[in-house]
């Protein structure tokens, strides 16, 4: 466990957004402690353990995170942004951000203090939002448009193996990868794993798509983070954070993946609750199992509060579960 922590710690702290790639590159490095680790398209990459089996089981999470594209540097230096991902503008105000230039720079969206303000202006548009680096005119020195922005938020553990941080989506999982690789490395198994960490999720699950297409695959297993339960959050639509790993119900997912999924978390005991989808799942399941001509597929989540803010928050017993299922799963032969 804690070995998986300190592996989100690392990667949440790191930024892969764009061109950027520092969280891609750290994952890649560990993951290769594992099993051989071959390059894709943009960031997306893969390791795979060859157990010499006739069946592959794909496992993947996405390693790239939401975040912002510098769109104008004005005359005083500050930045108008476009958002990379889904965003809530609401948090934006006097939220604190990398950003990627030349050399990476501290800023900070503007908030326009309350004694100036009515208290009741909505920010409708993102351009409204501007940047402040400090720099005044410097900025357009060292600042271009394309330049890349996100969260500053380290990540940090709170009360009873919670962590809270940035990017938590989807590095939690992709914590939960390398942890599978190493319980897995070293024993017999009777299937191959493919351990994909793919790259353009937040931008339509790009990497999936392509990656999905370029490997060979027999079955698969997507993971990535669902709502979890909070003031205000109908509990209808959200897991619970601790009480285990999210296995996934939807028409596009395959049932008999499924059910495996259903079978091994009772046979061992494992922490798990149910996520009723009634049709696309919102992952890279939705394409991965359109890859080629089909491909069965599944997907677990880990709960996590606050999605898409500096504030992702995940219960690290949740992501443990998913660990323990996954090895469950692939050491019983997958769906085969």
């Amino acid at each position: 466990m804690n070995d998986m922590i300190n592996n989100l710690l690392m990667l949440c702290d790191a930024p892969a957004i764009g061109s950027v790639d520092t969280a891609a590159r750290l994952a890649k490095e560990k993951l290769s402690a594992f099993c051989p680790v071959h390059s894709l398209s943009g960031k997306s990459f893969y390791g795979y353990l060859d157990k010499g089996a006739l069946h592959t089981v794909l496992i993947e999470a996405h390693i790239d995170e939401v975040g912002f594209v510098v769109t104008n540097v004005d005359e005083n230096g500050f930045l108008t942004v476009s958002n990379c991902g889904g965003m809530d503008l609401r948090l934006l105000p006097a939220t604190k951000v990398t950003v990627h230039a030349a050399r990476s720079l501290p800023g900070v969206f503007i908030s326009v203090p309350p004694h100036l303000s009515k208290g009741d202006e909505a920010l409708s548009d993102i351009c409204e939002c501007k940047i402040d680096t400090g720099l005044g005119k410097e900025a357009s020195s060292l600042i271009r448009p394309g330049d890349y922005v996100t969260f500053d938020a380290a990540a940090v553990c709170l009360g009873d193996g919670v962590v809270t941080g940035k990017a938590l989506d989807d590095r939690a999982c992709c914590a939960v990868l390398l942890d599978v690789a190493k319980r897995l490395c070293a024993v017999d198994c009777p299937v191959n794993v493919v351990l994909l960490m793919s790259d353009a999720e937040e931008l339509g699950m790009r990497g999936a798509k392509t990656a999905a297409f370029a490997l060979d695959f027999d079955e698969a297993v997507a993971l990535d983070v669902s709502f979890a339960d909070a003031p205000g959050v109908d509990s209808e639509h959200c897991g619970r954070l601790g009480d285990g790993v999210m296995i996934g119900h939807s028409p596009i997912l395959d049932r008999a993946v499924t059910d495996r999924l259903c079978e091994k978390a009772k046979q061992n005991d494992i922490a798990h609750q149910h996520e009723i989808m009634n049709g696309s799942t919102g992952t890279d399941a939705d394409v991965i199992s359109l890859t080629k001509t089909g491909v069965p597929c599944g997907l677990l989540s880990v709960p996590l509060r606050n999605m898409h803010t500096p504030a992702e928050t995940v219960d690290s017993r949740d992501m443990q579960s998913i660990s323990d299922l996954l090895v469950a799963y692939l050491l019983a032969g997958g769906v085969k």
